[in-house]
């Protein structure tokens, strides 16, 4: 018989895939799609056959040892849309499988045999030998024993065994943590103590306020180990805080997903008349097309998307709907639940890797008929995908940011072509280039009003440089009219957002002698000062060190905190209303498991009068008696080195804004700046994100940037600057020197310094390409490949349609 051959792609930064054997008895399973287990070395891994009856190799071929499940783990139509992502972005085709499947499908060396518990059964031979063995050890032992105890791989056998249904393989994952049944967890006893309370009951007992201040930071939750391990504390000042009472200590079974929950069945809302003109739009898009859902805020997009999954069930097809982040829009997954009961498989990081793998076996199954999750469940095995929804189509947290570095968006409109599938995509204030296809193909759907007629509320643009402080509030603006307006919204028993969209107490340090900034050892960025306890940290390698006492530089004794972040503006309103329940939202408050539900819990209960935070406030929060938003210093993110910089303002200052005035009460928006005139701050004032669209276009175009020409972002990295610059140079003039023997229209820009130059002790340089489309595609699936594998402990990132520039 004709020896067959399988392309087998790995998980790993690989250019090629290897080429096994077939043996004989896998030729029924190990087909496109299939895991299978192959050797590697010493180790035997899992991969994924990428085509069958391929040449036979130079050199002799090793056999695939097994295939662990019956069917192919991906169809045809993920496995054909890895191979165009491949190409698309010149990533390994092995790294784009590995973010198709979940972790659990993944692994090697540890690779389980588990004896099916149907009693025993004569198969005689090696294999009657494996099963008494695999009996003699609980019934179950790794591949890898197995080989050693019979002193030969056993593979042969286990297939026969598992095709008998007397054997299942399982395949553990490397490093995938399980996690323990149950936990000691420290939660705050009652109502948590203000500010003020604080300042009083801990004066003499810092590590106990440091402890406490931790605790509420985190939701009031948290795990003991990890509250300690974070703080820097010992368990005596835990147990003095719970036997004042103050926290209690408890061991409870381990956090539990709470999207596992059964809800009620919703009830079907009357459409608007916007809403049934949309519904009509959309199901005029040609199968595969795209449409812009472009709303305003409060709109009902999300009732819209459920009634186009509806008809789509109706017709015996599938859904995918991705969030930004799950996290942080818990109605609309909520939402969606209720609406399609028992349909709906929820996919998120805060799972376990085998609970993962369970909700993604029931897509694939066909259990389950909608897949909701962030960027990563594009990739969701739905059968018969009748239509994606992209929600928030702008949001950067949409591209990945390792290899391969896709977004989300764009290979949902990739695979909606392929299996002709309608796409949607949902915001109040488009991408640029999203808008830019839509308004080409005349695939714009509006919702231009809210529902019940509710109008937008209004945004006052407040003059940082004109309107005066209240008195005694210094390092933080805080004028007074947004001083008015709070007064004004808790006596009136409603509730305030305040958006600070920097973390931490401030952004530097800095000496006032010599103007030193204390700055991170290992990033080319200062430290951020944050309080209780006291320390100064860097966000990007979480480096930390003490205050310091005397400047390094001059040895002056005296520094200024610059720059508020929200640590001093939750201090600032616990001072100044002290009657005032305040809850503080950024990501040193949000790193227990499920702890943005309980802050949104606790401020959907009422239980909340002032929400304080950084960006992620700004998401899908829909609270009806929420009447004032405030915007306490807009120009943070302004004036970055980066192109996409007044657009992302744009869109956080509308997104916020829009958290206003959704109930009947109304609602009313105070945007604070030093630059009201920039149209950033004007357009998002106007709610008018069709202008913003128009005149920032026209920015773009000289010099060139999307939509108007196409980019590829390189970054070299390394621990010695040196060998980084020597590289980025040698790999701009080779770069020059294949546009031009081409003939590529391309445009080369660098090697610079990337904005932030070291990052955790890896100095950064980076080059930009700029051109047509076709031109870019050609050079990435040329040279990508290549670049994959470090060398002379350089890494080399190729970021084709990059979000940043940084």
């Amino acid at each position: 018989m004709t020896e067959r051959f399988a392309q087998v792609a790995l998980p790993l930064p690989l250019p090629d895939t290897y080429t096994y054997r077939i043996p004989d008895s896998l030729a029924d399973r190990a087909l496109p799609g299939a895991r299978v287990v192959v050797p590697v070395r010493r180790q035997e891994w899992i991969g994924i056959v990428t085509a069958v009856d391929v040449p036979a190799p130079a050199m002799a071929a090793r056999d695939i040892l097994a295939t662990p499940d019956p069917d192919a783990a991906l169809p045809q139509e993920l496995l054909d849309l890895a191979q165009q992502l491949a190409r698309y972005y010149g990533a390994p085709i092995g790294l784009v499988l590995r973010v198709m499947l979940p972790a659990a499908l993944w692994g090697h060396s540890t690779i389980v045999l588990n004896v099916v518990p149907i009693g025993r059964m004569r198969v005689g031979g090696t294999a009657e030998k494996l099963l008494e063995w695999l009996h003699g050890r609980g019934g179950r032992a790794t591949a890898v024993a197995a080989a050693r105890a019979f002193k030969r791989p056993v593979w042969d056998v286990v297939d026969r065994l598992q095709r008998v249904g007397a054997l299942d393989v399982e395949v553990i994952a490397p490093d995938t943590g399980a996690g323990t049944a149950t936990v000691h967890v420290a939660e705050i006893a009652g109502s948590p103590l203000s500010l003020m309370e604080r300042d009083k009951r801990f004066s003499r007992s810092p590590a106990q306020r440091t402890l406490y201040q931790a605790l509420e930071e985190r939701g009031g939750r948290y795990p003991v180990p990890e509250l300690l391990a974070a703080t820097g504390r010992g368990p005596g000042p835990l147990r003095a805080l719970q036997a004042a009472g103050l926290v209690a200590i408890a061991e409870l079974a381990a956090p539990r997903d709470p999207f596992a929950d059964p809800v009620a069945p919703a009830q079907r809302l009357a459409l608007t008349t916007d809403q049934v003109a949309a519904l009509d739009a959309l199901a005029v898009v040609p199968a595969g097309g795209a449409a812009l859902l472009f709303g305003v805020t409060g709109s009902g997009k999300t009732q819209v998307y459920l009634e186009r999954i509806k008809l789509a069930l109706e017709a015996g097809r599938g859904a995918i709907v991705l969030v930004p982040e799950i996290s942080l829009t818990p109605q609309t997954v909520g939402r969606v639940r209720a609406m399609f009961p028992d349909q709906v498989a929820v996919l998120h990081s805060a799972l376990s890797d085998g609970e993962r793998a369970d909700a993604w076996r029931a897509l694939r199954r066909g259990e389950r008929r909608i897949a909701v999750g962030p960027r990563s469940a594009v990739f969701a095995p739905v059968r018969d995908l009748g239509v994606i929804v992209i929600d928030e189509e702008h949001e950067a947290s949409y591209k990945n940011s390792e290899t391969p570095r896709y977004h989300a968006r764009d290979v949902a409109a990739m695979r909606g072509r392929n299996e002709h599938a309608t796409v949607i995509f949902g915001t109040a204030t488009p991408s640029l280039e999203t808008w830019t296809r839509a308004v080409r193909a005349e695939r714009v759907v509006p919702l231009p009003n809210r529902v019940g007629a509710r109008p937008m509320p209004a945004v006052e643009v407040v003059d940082l440089r004109r309107e005066p402080q209240v008195a005694g509030v210094a390092g933080l603006p805080w004028t007074t009219r947004i001083d008015d307006a709070m007064i004004g919204t808790l006596a009136a028993g409603n509730q305030a957002l305040l958006l600070l969209n920097r973390r931490g107490w401030a952004a530097f340090v800095q000496c006032t002698e010599c103007g030193t900034v204390v700055e991170c050892p290992n990033c080319s960025i200062s430290l951020t000062v944050h309080r209780h306890p006291d320390r100064l940290r860097c966000h990007y390698c979480d480096h930390q060190a003490a205050m310091p006492e005397r400047c390094a530089a001059c040895g002056g004794a005296t520094s200024r905190a610059v720059g508020a972040g929200t640590q001093q503006l939750e201090r600032l309103v616990a001072e100044r209303f002290p009657e005032a329940r305040v809850a503080r939202m950024d990501l040193d408050t949000t790193g227990s498991k499920w702890s943005h539900h309980r802050i949104l819990g606790r401020v959907e209960r009422g239980e909340v009068d002032v929400l304080l935070g950084t960006q992620m406030i700004a998401k899908g929060i829909d609270f009806p008696n929420v009447t004032l938003v405030g915007v306490v210093d807009a120009d943070t993110s302004l004036h970055l080195p980066d192109f996409r910089s007044a657009e992302r303002t744009f869109q956080l200052i509308a997104q916020v804004a829009g958290r206003a005035g959704r109930g009947p009460k109304g609602g009313r928006v105070l945007v604070q700046t030093r630059q009201p005139d920039h149209p950033a701050v004007v357009f998002a004032s106007h709610h008018d994100a069709v202008g913003f669209l128009a005149a920032e276009s026209e920015l773009r175009r000289s010099p060139a940037y999307p939509p108007h020409t196409s980019l590829v972002h390189v970054v070299l990295s390394g621990e010695d600057h040196a060998t980084v610059t020597a590289r980025a140079v040698a790999l701009a003039d080779w770069c020059e020197r294949s546009i031009a023997r081409n003939g590529l229209p391309l445009l080369l820009l660098g090697p610079a310094p990337c904005p932030i130059e070291r990052i955790k002790d890896r100095w950064r340089m980076h080059l930009i390409l700029k051109g047509p489309t076709q031109a870019i595609g050609r050079w990435v699936r040329a040279v990508a490949p290549r670049l994959a594998m470090p060398r002379g402990g350089v890494r080399i990132s190729v970021d084709r349609d990059p979000v940043s520039l940084m």
